[in-house]
């Protein structure tokens, strides 16, 4: 199983990036995927979820309505648009599979919002 993430950056608060996760290795059109995200001293956080399907999609409180998660099977990646960008919002980012009764991470991507 690999997953890379990509399209992280520095942004100033209100800006938009888009991250992506390549994925390999494993079925990826059967497998619910997610964006977590951790800062130094805290618990990972899941950021949204999708299913295999793409039909159930789920977000945290904190991002619901400035992101977006989508997958395109075909391609085997999984997106995370992200608009109207927060300080809050800095943090290491990562792409999960859940597999079986397995998470597999990829080694993360940073964003940082600031003026």
């Amino acid at each position: 199983v690999q997953l890379v993430e990509s399209g992280g950056g520095l942004v100033q608060p209100g800006g938009s990036l888009r991250l992506s996760c390549a994925a390999s290795g494993f079925t990826f059109s059967s497998s619910r995927m997610s964006w977590y995200r951790q800062t130094p001293g805290k618990e990972r956080e899941l950021v949204a979820s999708i299913s295999s399907s793409g039909g159930i999609i789920n977000y945290a409180a904190s991002v619901n309505g400035r992101f977006t998660i989508s997958r395109d099977n075909a391609k085997n990646t999984v997106y995370l648009q992200m608009n109207g960008l927060k300080p809050e919002d800095t943090a290491l980012y990562y792409c999960s599979a859940a597999i079986i009764l397995s998470n597999y991470w990829g080694q993360g991507t940073q964003v940082t919002v600031s003026s």
